[in-house]
């Protein structure tokens, strides 16, 4: 024992035992309460925006919209409907430009500058689901890239901001005329720099044609912008909100300065485990304490894509399997709850937010007509890692803390909890669970803190764990699977379970064929766009198993560029997402000047074998190619092409067809078979 403690027992022995117990608590075991207080006698602190999932920014939802009922409506649930869930209030999504953009490309509203539809992609399904759930939900659009007639020719859209602003006002304005969908906030380019002209020609033209109501947020990326701002009177009035990119919890003094609203736009970023569930409960309420940030959105929003494609699992929850119908909903659905399902947009910070003393952090929010919302997380160093930015060390040790309500909340006498513990040791964890009410002595109340939980402690009654049965077991993606593009969604132009990784492939009516092929999937990107990461120059849609390894890819082919056109089909394809580009597998490529190849890389660089096919433009193909070990076969219109070459890797992968460049082409009657 220490000589302080000593002296201190000894001073007050006479108190007997009990009191010297208290004081060897408080010099050891630190076990003494510290005080905090919630008081908004003066004034509040800033306005509370929302907490949101981010749709796209790489095809991050494209499996959700194949999910067979009732299992894709349960998901919804999860994420949208209030009181349920997530019961998030915003989603945003991508504004398509056909280009790559993380985990696949979607689909523009104008391919080309006489081209408009506005029914392309799913992300307006989405909006029209979330929607329906929660009509005040706030709806964001923002585009990672643009189609390639927007450069004219160059991989900048700001060179000509008259059509860039076009081309995005119109997806705004198409909202509205055919979904009836009010977009809220629309950003400016994704992660790249901002252009002030661009910006204030935005502002200038939304205003113009009556969009007064749609808010800008820039610049999506760094918080850069906010210096521009502060001696550019002309671009702060254009910009309603900061939004920066994983800012580690921390803003800028520019920014602050500005008086704007600042907001981390996308956020998280990290595998929906446990220690992705701790990342989220973390930055939630840091975002605010730290960076004043009053909006904090999830990239993603649901990871519903192949997992083997870039950060897969990134999501909210996870949902990549519609053969199956199974899904999990994970931890940061129910840490997002503890916020969401007890807060609205248009709610207040109080001032009196903070650190707790042996770490974690606590935040205070009301609605200005008595109720509140406080939020407590003591998550520690090692379980709460985001995947980005770096996290400083810090220590989170148990504690008690006493928490004294003052002002307007003096008189309350009871609050909600609602309570989840990350358990990393017996790997049981409680997530989002309602505890009894706690009552008020004199407008206090007393926690016992330990690390790694978080707490919710409200005057709204209204929170609930929704529920549904346990959906299907998961399975592998079916070892047979044939799809003849007949059947097809009209509220969807993806055909099922293709993940288009440069291009995009759509449903196509083939009016000038009468026979077979009047259904078909087209690739129609003619043009490469002005493109976010370095797609590739060929065009591809992946589909199937990464870990299969010996399989048969058929499909009917219909080379549409004359001379110069080619297609492929492909077994064994290793990389998708941003290192697409560098991808492997065996791809059996048919070109319209009559030849063919057979090469162990998309750019068809590494030429295993090669020859006459006959093959030509304008004519129906049908391409068979059989992987089997170390040796692979292909054949045309059912005769054999080529024999028994020797394969130099890699030994499992995807199914895949694509193109040989930018080029229309069409497929039917695709059949895979892996054994």
């Amino acid at each position: 024992m220490n000589m302080a403690v000593k002296e201190n027992i000894s001073v007050f022995k006479f108190q007997g035992i009990v009191n010297v117990f208290v004081i060897f608590c408080s010099y050891v075991f630190a076990c003494r309460a510290q005080s905090y207080i919630f008081d908004d006698e003066k004034g509040l602190g800033r306005e509370f925006d929302g907490i949101g999932g981010l749709s796209g920014g790489g095809a991050t939802s494209r499996l959700l919209v194949n999910y067979p009922e009732p299992y894709r409506s349960q998901v919804l649930d999860y994420l949208f409907k209030p009181n349920f869930g997530a019961s998030l209030h915003i989603l945003k999504v991508e504004i398509g430009g056909d280009a790559q953009t993380t985990d696949g490309t979607e689909p523009s509203h104008m391919h080309y500058e006489d081209d408009e539809n506005y029914f392309r992609g799913y992300e307006w399904w989405l909006m029209r689901e979330a929607k329906k759930r929660n009509p005040n939900i706030t709806l964001i659009g923002l585009p990672w890239a643009f189609p390639g007639w927007i450069g004219r020719g160059k991989n900048w859209p700001y060179d000509y901001p008259d059509i860039t602003v076009y081309y995005v006002v119109s997806w705004i304005a198409g909202a509205k005329q055919y979904h009836d969908l009010d977009i809220d906030y629309v950003g400016i380019w994704n992660e790249r720099s901002f252009d002030s002209k661009y910006i204030k020609v935005l502002r200038q033209t939304l205003d113009r044609v009556g969009l007064t109501s749609v808010r800008i947020i820039a610049a999506d990326g760094d918080w850069g912008i906010s210096k521009a701002m502060t001696v550019d009177p002309y671009l702060s009035n254009a910009v309603q909100v900061i939004g920066a990119h994983y800012p580690g919890t921390y803003t800028v003094a520019d920014a602050v300065k500005t008086g704007k609203k600042l907001w981390s736009s996308e956020d998280y970023s990290t595998f929906n485990d446990d220690i992705g569930g701790g990342c989220w409960a973390r930055i939630l309420n840091q975002n605010y304490v730290n960076g004043l940030m009053t909006s904090t959105i999830s990239w993603n929003l649901v990871a519903s894509y192949y997992e083997d494609l870039p950060f897969g699992k990134d999501g909210l929850m996870t949902a990549q399997e519609p053969w199956s119908g199974n899904y999990l909903v994970e931890s940061p659905i129910w840490i997002t709850a503890h916020t969401t399902q007890f807060t609205q947009p248009g709610w207040s910070y109080l001032q009196t937010v903070g650190h707790l003393k042996h770490g974690g952090s606590y935040v205070a929010l009301t609605d200005g007509l008595g109720n509140l919302t406080i939020v407590i997380e003591t998550m520690t160093h090692d379980h709460s890692v985001c995947i980005r930015p770096p996290l400083p060390g810090f220590n989170v040790s148990a504690q008690n803390a006493t928490f004294s309500l003052k002002g307007s909340f003096s008189t309350l006498t009871v609050l909600q909890v609602w309570y989840s513990k990350f358990d990393f040791k017996t790997r049981k964890p409680t997530y989002f669970k309602q505890l009894s009410p706690i009552k008020l002595s004199d407008g206090s109340f007393t926690l016992n803190l330990n690390v790694d939980e978080v707490y919710t402690l409200t005057t709204i009654t209204t929170g609930k764990k929704g529920s549904y049965p346990k959906p299907p077991d998961s399975k592998p993606f079916p070892k047979k699977y044939l799809e003849d593009f007949n059947v097809r969604n009209p509220s969807f132009t993806e055909a099922p379970y293709f993940a288009d990784q440069t291009g995009v492939f759509e449903y196509f009516i083939n009016m000038s064929d009468p026979g077979d092929h009047v259904f078909t999937l087209r690739q129609v990107v003619t043009q490469r766009p002005v493109t976010w990461v370095a797609d590739a120059d060929q065009t591809i849609s992946v589909i199937g198993d990464h870990s299969w390894q010996n399989m048969t890819v058929s499909c009917d082919i219909y080379i549409e560029t004359a001379n110069k056109g080619g297609v492929f089909v492909a077994g064994r394809v290793t990389k998708g997402g941003g290192e697409v580009r560098n991808t492997k597998g065996i791809f059996f490529w048919v070109f319209a000047d009559g030849t063919y190849k057979v090469t162990n890389d998309l750019r068809g660089e590494i030429v295993l074998t090669e020859g006459l096919s006959g093959t030509r433009a304008g004519v129906w193909h049908t391409l068979t190619l059989r992987i089997e070990g170390t040796f692979a076969s292909g054949m045309l219109n059912g005769y054999p092409l080529w024999m028994n070459v020797m394969l130099l890797g890699p030994s499992n992968g995807w199914a895949a067809i694509g193109t040989r460049a930018f080029e229309p082409a069409q497929y039917d009657n695709f059949y895979v078979e892996a054994n």
